[in-house]
């Protein structure tokens, strides 16, 4: 049956979703554009900045599984609503800001706090329920692929009203492109309508918030993947946070850092959908470890040479193919360990893990940067941990697949 057949009803479910990610990842990834001015203006440090974004990931990350748990009590579409309206507050009260507070509370408390309510583990959680297990990789691929195209968008945008009006206007721009959010949200809301399947036997369905979490964690492969997941974060927020500095350190033009961010978000798309698709095929925790390491070499290539516009964008573009594609393999290896149910809350204690690496990324860049006055230990560090975390989670995934799961009830 066509995949389009197949999926038909659920449409409205999954562009919702799609639209929903699209937006909270692509705003968030492009704050660092106004790293340097919005710094400047209000008289606040780089570090103090990365501290905000590091306090983002860190909210982020230890909301994301309350936000997973909730979702099983009070359906999808109230935690995505208030996400969509938690976002929106914090991008105005960035807007307005004139010290470190606004950024604090703006950009890393709200931000972080809508983000565990509309990010990725929501949304692919949405995307898992709405479709039979047959297509579920490759679907959502589809909406990983799809939640890239976010910094196509914002990223040129935000970049253009910064040059031209002023980080204030830059970030207004952002406020009305989060509005959209909130009819998203409530579109993909739809999927608490959808039932889960029937739990037999010893399926963790059948468990409570706290019986599930002891499963998880009792996992061995499940473990593993966390571990590999810090990684993960430090490497792309530490990109996301600090390329536009260091670009600008380079010399080289402001509206790169812009286009090399649209070049990771359409490369993204790419990435996504090859990587939904071969998750579908093939195991998908060794492919994770397999992108931790070829995303190790890209930065140690990109960052030992001298900075071109040639090589930033094609280092975009790599990074970009490698950058999204985790969230529908970790979503899919979820889901395969411990079923629908619980997926969102267990997918957020994978998160955790990540969004410490995110914290280490964005705020140990700039604690390094100011200490040593260069990225060059910051990126080493990067590129040391990420061969580690990716050789070690793709022996493991080949030495001892993942499987299902015992339900721990003492």
């Amino acid at each position: 049956m066509p995949l389009l057949q197949v999926l038909r009803p659920t449409l409205p479910i999954l562009i919702g979703a799609s639209i929903m990610l699209t937006l909270s990842m692509g705003l968030r990834q492009s704050l660092g554009i106004f790293l340097q001015p919005l710094t400047q203006d209000i008289h606040i440090s780089v570090s103090d900045f990365t501290l905000a974004l590091a306090v983002q990931n860190l909210a982020w990350g230890f909301l994301q599984p309350l936000a997973g748990a909730m979702t099983v009590r009070y359906g999808f579409r109230p935690i995505m609503l208030v996400g969509a309206l938690l976002y929106i507050a914090g991008l105005a009260l960035m807007t307005a800001a004139h010290g470190l507070v606004s950024v604090m509370i703006g950009g890393g408390v709200l931000i972080g706090t809508s983000l565990a309510c509309t990010a990725a583990a929501i949304a692919m959680s949405v995307a898992a329920r709405a479709v039979p297990e047959t297509v579920r990789s490759t679907v959502l691929g589809i909406v990983s692929a799809a939640g890239s195209l976010g910094a196509l968008l914002s990223a040129p945008i935000g970049q253009m009203l910064n040059e031209g009006f002023g980080w204030r206007v830059g970030l207004a721009g952002f406020v009305i492109l989060s509005i959209f959010m909130i009819p998203a949200a409530w579109y993909a809301g739809r999927v608490d309508k959808v039932p889960l399947p029937k739990p037999a036997g010893d399926d963790i369905g059948n468990a409570t918030a706290a019986m599930a979490t002891k499963t998880a964690f009792g996992n061995a492969s499940f473990m593993v993947m966390t571990c590999a997941y810090m990684v993960c974060g430090m490497q792309l927020v530490f990109l996301t946070t600090h390329l536009p500095s260091y670009l600008a350190i380079c010399g080289l033009d402001p509206m790169l850092s812009a286009q090399t961010l649209g070049m990771i978000g359409g490369f993204n798309v790419l990435g996504s959908l090859f990587f939904g698709w071969a998750g579908q095929r093939w195991n998908k925790l060794a492919l994770l470890g397999g992108i931790y390491i070829f995303r190790s070499l890209a930065l140690a290539w990109y960052f030992m040479l001298p900075a071109t516009p040639a090589s930033t964008l094609l280092f975009g573009a790599i990074m970009g193919f490698l950058w999204m594609g985790v969230g529908p393999l970790v979503a899919g290896a979820v889901a395969e360990m411990f079923g629908l149910r619980w997926q969102a809350m267990i997918q957020g204690l994978a998160f955790m893990s990540h969004q410490i690496g995110s914290f280490l990324g964005a705020y140990g860049g700039g604690v390094l940067y100011d200490a040593l006055g260069s990225y060059t230990m910051a990126w080493r560090i990067g590129v040391a941990l990420g061969l580690a975390g990716g050789i070690i989670q793709v022996a493991f995934a080949l030495i001892r697949p993942s499987q299902p799961p015992v339900l721990k009830t003492a």
